[in-house]
């Protein structure tokens, strides 16, 4: 059964990234991808059973986005759950062990004016931008 997600905003009720409809996922992405285009920069957050699939992820968006780099993440791992946390900005790409979070991916929009505040979105699931 597919959980009521018509636009970003009621991805927020959930600990973890729902099962998503194509046409869900369709709608999404147009919003996203006009927030993504809007910002100046994002942050990534990927909640994931194992590294593998964070990196996979991180990967998936950056084949969507190929505006958005960061810096090389290949080497980087970690045992069992994990946070992987990317920040467009720095290019930095840092990942740990944590239990217990559900799975997903969150991005934060970010601007250079302060006033503009941040807006994070998800969790989407982890095959979202594929």
């Amino acid at each position: 059964m597919h959980s009521e997600v018509n636009q970003l905003k009621d991805l927020d009720k959930f600990r973890s990234a729902p099962d998503l409809e194509l046409s869900q996922k369709k709608n999404l992405l147009l919003e996203i991808d006009e927030q993504i285009h809007l910002s100046d920069w994002i942050t990534i957050g990927i909640m994931a059973p194992k590294d593998v699939l964070a990196k996979e992820s991180l990967r998936s968006l950056l084949t969507r986005y190929p505006v958005i780099s960061f810096k090389s993440f290949d080497h980087i791992s970690a045992p069992g759950e994990v946070f992987l946390k990317g920040n467009q900005k720095t290019g930095n790409v840092f990942i740990r062990s944590e239990d217990g979070l559900g799975q997903g991916i969150l991005l934060t929009c970010q601007y250079e004016d302060h006033t503009l505040g941040s807006q994070t979105y998800g969790p989407f699931p982890l095959d979202f931008f594929f």
